[in-house]
């Protein structure tokens, strides 16, 4: 028993001494490569997607716009809300002086007016989130793209996007974030 476990220290130690070798021997991409394929001929590459939502102008430019047409339907909502308040203290106000029917129209204005504040605000939102939807799709098509010409030449089996919810461990050796980055601005600017 004890004989196996020296023979197994002796082979883990073996292993460590190659792969330290391998790691620190040569330029920093055979490095790389030895690195992967000493752990089993995998390639494997990873981008920081927050760097990504950061850096990459076409997203920026895509987020300022959402948010425009965001702030655009905060405006047109906060009309119809004044419009709706206005017409309420009015009534309010006025209301001792009008005739039954004259208060009761203006109570069915009231709740037109809420019914049509609840519709915009339903339609407005459901717009936004479809334009969300599609603009980010597009974004990652761009992304998937651009990794798609990158990896031609790296040849990596996986590329993933890395999220601090998601990923606990990764070795900063196969971060491939700032050439995404440089590569994707480089093509948005054509």
């Amino acid at each position: 028993m004890k004989s196996t476990n020296w023979v197994m220290n002796g082979v883990l130690a073996l292993a460590v001494i190659i792969l330290y070798v391998l790691h620190f021997s040569g330029d920093a991409a055979t490095s790389k490569q030895a690195t992967m394929q000493a752990a089993g001929g995998t390639k494997v590459a990873y981008f920081e997607i927050d760097s990504i939502q950061n850096n990459y102008i076409f997203f920026k430019d895509v987020k300022d716009a959402l948010q425009l047409k965001d702030m655009e339907n905060a405006k047109q909502l906060a009309a119809l809300k004044n419009a709706f308040s206005a017409k309420y203290q009015d009534l309010q106000k006025n209301g001792q002086y009008l005739s039954q029917g004259e208060v009761v129209a203006r109570q069915q204005e009231l709740q037109q007016l809420e019914k049509n504040y609840a519709n915009t605000e339903q339609q407005l939102s459901h717009v936004l989130q479809e334009e969300s939807y599609r603009k980010l799709q597009e974004v990652k098509k761009k992304i998937e793209a651009f990794i798609l010409k990158y990896n031609k030449d790296k040849q990596f089996a996986y590329v993933f996007a890395s999220n601090t919810d998601l990923m606990y461990y990764k070795d900063t050796t196969f971060d491939i974030t700032s050439d995404i980055v440089k590569g994707l601005n480089a093509e948005y600017k054509k």
